[in-house]
Formats: structure tokens, sequence, C-alpha cells
């Protein structure tokens, strides 16, 4: 149900038929294990579905965002978790874009044909959230190698990354005009870094979602692997984020229509007081408006993807693509879970488990609230209001 069909339904159908071979007795047991689904993400990786917006020159297909954002809307439609992955398509897009012809060289080859994972991004912070220009995480530059100290936060998929990218301070923030000034960018090398001045530890959490705190003790960064120009890494990051949140807007979408889909099931099978409690309208409402609302985000979401393939400014397009998209898929889940009743809590129904999942996009990787204070300042031309 919902599954119309688009000028992309050659992408939909392929990875839909890989998301079957994963059902959601797969993505349940990883859940009550707590564990990562590393069978699911090799087989996404093995097709060339995470490394789609690696140019051909360098071994990838080379695909459109708005490619892209319907591979993260299947897997999530189809009752799997991009969140597992989802870093791989826009992490490695900083080096992409931003990245010298030699790390170009190094390292998207090898992303491409998944020899390596470049799945995380360290930017959040324990004392500064979102306060991106304040962080404390520092990178000094000596005898022609950067020593980093600090600590980072929420930072997710660094168990099953090859590289990270690390934002830090590299002048001190009273030394420039600018408070965004001052950030550099750097790729780590994690098999070389864990342990030798990086430190991780997992952070349990109510998504299964692996996510960690980092520690850097003096951990030494080769020059060469400084991304973009140094003093400009916050530029490098937020070229990336508005691909990310455009792709987070897709996942959401897809989980809107998974939620959708099982509703309107259960919805047609049960039958209580002698009627389908379909023919309700307490629950053939909510879920006409949650198609509306996912509809509307969808549309969002390709006025997003079009300004980003551009190579535009989509900043404000994909802000409102992430709310709309996160807001919707919540109340489909909302909806969903009440039209289930009790069997909604119980996880053979994979309910509760989605509904876990698709909760955190109200937060992360940017709360609406930021959202709504960026749509204020920059689009309706209000006073700063932090």
């Amino acid at each position: 149900m919902f599954h119309q069909t688009d000028q992309h339904q050659e992408i939909r159908d392929a990875v839909r038929q890989l998301c079957k071979q994963f059902p959601d007795e797969y993505f349940r047991k990883i859940d009550e294990e707590r564990g990562y689904p590393v069978a699911f993400v090799d087989a996404l990786t093995q097709a060339g579905w995470l490394a789609a917006l690696i140019p051909q020159e360098y071994g990838g297909p080379g695909l459109s965002m708005a490619e892209a954002s319907v591979i993260m809307e299947e897997i999530n439609r189809s009752g799997g978790n991009a969140g597992a992955c989802h870093g791989q398509m826009y992490v490695m897009n900083a080096i992409t874009r931003r990245g010298t012809r030699e790390q170009k060289d190094k390292y998207l080859p090898k992303i491409a044909a998944g020899e390596l994972r470049v799945q995380s991004m360290g930017v959040t912070e324990p004392t500064t959230g979102s306060d991106t220009t304040q962080l404390k995480t520092t990178a000094v530059k000596k005898d022609g190698r950067w020593v980093v100290n600090g600590q980072k936060v929420w930072i997710s998929r660094v168990q099953h990354s090859d590289l990270m990218i690390v934002l830090a301070r590299t002048t001190p923030l009273a030394q420039v005009q600018k408070k965004s000034a001052g950030l550099s960018c750097f790729i780590v090398d994690l098999h070389q870094a864990v342990g030798h001045g990086l430190t991780v530890r997992p952070i349990p959490n109510m998504v299964n979602h692996e996510t960690n705190e980092l520690f850097f003790d003096n951990l030494e960064i080769p020059d060469e692997n400084l991304l973009g120009p140094e003093g400009e890494g916050f530029k490098v990051i937020f070229e990336g984020l508005n691909a990310e949140r455009t792709l987070i807007a897709a996942e959401c979408i897809g989980d809107g229509y998974w939620f959708l889909d099982r509703a309107t099931r259960y919805a047609n099978e049960r039958s209580v007081f002698g009627r389908k409690i379909g023919q309700n309208q307490g629950i053939q409402f909510p879920l006409a408006e949650a198609l509306i609302e996912i509809e509307a985000a969808s549309l969002m979401r390709w006025r997003a993807c079009e300004k980003i393939d551009a190579h535009q400014n989509a900043g404000t397009e994909a802000n409102m693509a992430k709310y709309l998209a996160a807001k919707a898929s919540w109340e489909a889940a909302n909806a969903c879970l009440q039209t289930h009743g009790g069997f909604g809590f119980a996880c053979e129904y994979d309910v509760e488990r989605k509904f876990r999942e698709t909760r955190l996009y109200q937060v992360a990787p940017i709360s609406t609230n930021m959202i709504l204070s960026y749509m204020a300042e920059h689009v309706l031309g209000l006073p700063r209001s932090f």
C-alpha cells in the first residue's frame, strides 16, 4: 500500500528486493540483543547502495541526492533502520566536496568498493550540544602533526567505521573575529587512533543506536589528514549537514509509510463490536491525517534534493523537510500504535521498535526547536533567540 510508481521505481524495487532478505524477525532479534545489523549493512554496502553519492570517476554510481534519498526511504519503509548506516551516505560527502585530490584518490575508491567505512562524524560535545562554535576539543600543530585533546558525545557508528571526521578548534576563540572561524576538520583513521590517544565508550540508549562518548588524549593526526582549509571546518561540516537532514527526512518518510501500511492492514483485519475497526472514523481520521502530512513532507524533501543537486544553498529546504518529515513520522507512529491498541506494545508486532526509532528524529541530528529558531532568524528575519 502507498507504493506509488515514480521515476525512481527501479531503485525502489531493487532496494526492496534486498530488504526482503532481512524480515522483521531479523531486526527484532538485533534489537533484543542490543546488537548491530552487520549482515544487513554488509549487504547494502556490497550492493553499492551506500556509495550512492560517490562520483563515477572514483568508482561510485554518482547518483543524485534525490536518488540517494529514495534508498534511505526504502530501507525504513521496508522495516529496517537506516540509522545503522546512513552516515556512509553523508559523512563521506565532506571528502567528495572538500577533500584534496590526494584524499579523494586515497579514500573514495575504497569507500565505493566497500573496503572502507566512513560512517562517523565527531562534532557534538557534552558541554556545548548544538552550540558548535563553542566546542572545547582542540587541535594543535606540532612537528608537522596535529595533536588533538578533548571530548565528544553522541558520536554514532564509531565501532563500525574505519574513518571518522572530527571537528576541533585550531585557533582559540578569543583570537578569531567570527566565532565560527578557527575550527578545522580532520580525517581520523580509527584503527590507528583507538588505544593510541582515542578512547571509545558506548552509550546504551532506548533506540539501540550505536553511539558513543569519545575521549581524545594527545591523539596525533598527520597534517595530510586536514580536511578542507585550516580554520574553515565549520563550513566543511555544515555543507554536509543539509545532505544529512534531507536524507534523515527521507528515512522519516519511509517510517511514516511503514506505520501507515501496518496500521491500515491491521484496521482492515481487526473486528470489534461486530465491525472492522477501520470502519470507525476514530481510526480513519488520524491515519488519513498522517498520510497527508507524510505526502507534504515528501514534497519538501524533493525540493531540498533539487537544490542540493543544483549545488545551491538548501539550508531552508533541508531544515523544513527534516522538520515536516520527523513530525509526520511521529504522528504516524502514534496513530499506528493507537490503532493496534495493546498489541502495539507487543514486540512481535514491531510497532514498538519502530515507534522508538522514529522518535529519535524529533531530537537528532537537529532538534525541532533548533529548526524553528533557524526559520525564525534566517527566513522570517526575526532577532536571533540564542
